[in-house]
């Protein structure tokens, strides 16, 4: 008989190798997948990981790979410290859609002027949008003491209605021949967000979410506030004791995950993608919860979790172009991420031991 026995204290050497145990199980079990699909798991395997870092178009992949990691890092970076306070954001890919129509309504607004100001309004204009999306389940579980994963989530689907209604209505292109999509602001030099560096994939998006790893490492190891967000979620009661006010701590939190979250979606309407379509959202948001805890909801972890998950959705995409891989199959492939991560991540809390439990 197997018994799991609860830890006095988390496992630190489980807790570090849990993400590198996930990603073996991940590779073991996807191979399984892919061969149930008639693939050979290797050739998929090997396609997925190691040719684009190091395959024959590696030189253009790895720049992608910022492209991918750069809005995965930045929400990861907001919804990990709401996660860490028991705060739980489920509703990231709202907040970067809202973010990114609000970032976009302003350049379309003021088209086609010629301004250096022009971008940073539409930065500040994209946090802003997502602020305010992630505020609404704030505010409604202050006051009403409503689920905040419930309402973040179920705000994902009216946001993608708004943005629907945008691409179709009042943000379509009067030029494009009545097809739905706004203007591409990449042709929109005052409002696109070009590689700052040819062919590195690096733009102000990546630069963002550069700077929100370093600053919420050094909000939640070297400030007071972060050390009120540990306690808040690993001892809620003698946080209250401890003078932690909860109400204000959800509005920072759902605050703070939604402006990233917006912030990458504003990044990437102006650069990568470029344009308002019905399509816009990419799953970021979602994907950022697999990054956020695959990185241990550590501000390095999520760094590297990040530039992970990025090389999967570009070896994802290989596998299907050149193995015939349908994308569902790479999805799954992903989600195993977690999957296997919330599994192993039971060895950080409890040991197993063989035999009756006793009394």
């Amino acid at each position: 008989m197997i018994t799991l026995i609860k830890r006095p204290t988390p496992s630190r050497g489980w807790a570090f190798a849990t993400p590198v145990l996930a990603v073996l199980a991940t590779m073991i079990a996807g191979g399984f997948l892919f061969a149930a699909l008639g693939k050979d798991p290797v050739a998929a395997i090997k396609v997925i990981f190691w040719d684009p870092l190091l395959g024959p178009n590696a030189a253009y992949f790895r720049g992608q790979l910022l492209v991918k990691a750069g809005p995965l890092i930045l929400i990861a970076s907001g919804l990990a410290v709401g996660f860490r306070a028991g705060i739980w954001n489920i509703g990231a890919e709202g907040q970067y859609i809202m973010g990114a129509l609000a970032g976009a309504s302003v350049a379309l607004a003021a088209y086609p002027a010629e301004s250096h100001l022009l971008f940073p309004a539409m930065v500040i204009a994209g946090a802003l949008g997502g602020w305010i999306w992630g505020m609404i389940p704030a505010v409604l579980k202050v006051l009403f003491g409503t689920s905040e994963i419930l309402v973040s989530l179920m705000l994902v689907y009216v946001a993608q209605n708004f943005l629907a209604y945008a691409a179709f209505g009042p943000l379509k292109n009067p030029e494009g021949f009545g097809f739905p999509g706004s203007r591409n602001l990449q042709q929109y030099p005052s409002a696109h967000n070009p590689e700052l560096i040819a062919g590195s994939g690096m733009h102000w998006g990546v630069v963002a979410a550069l700077i929100a790893v370093i600053a919420t490492y050094v909000l939640m190891q070297r400030h007071i506030l972060g050390f009120r967000i540990r306690v808040a979620g690993e001892a809620p009661r003698a946080a209250r004791f401890a003078g932690v006010l909860p109400a204000r701590l959800v509005m920072f939190c759902l605050g703070l995950s939604g402006a990233l979250a917006g912030l990458a979606g504003l990044f990437e309407v102006a650069g990568p993608n470029g344009q308002i379509t019905d399509s816009f959202n990419a799953g970021y948001g979602f994907t950022a919860i697999i990054v956020a805890f695959l990185g241990r909801l550590n501000a390095i972890g999520i760094l590297l979790a990040g530039l992970l998950m990025a090389l999967t959705y570009i070896g994802g995409d290989m596998a299907q172009l050149m193995l015939g891989l349908p994308t569902a199959a790479i999805q799954v492939f992903q989600g195993m991420l977690l999957f296997f991560l919330l599994g192993f991540d039971l060895l950080t809390h409890y040991r197993f031991r063989l035999g009756r439990a006793r009394a």
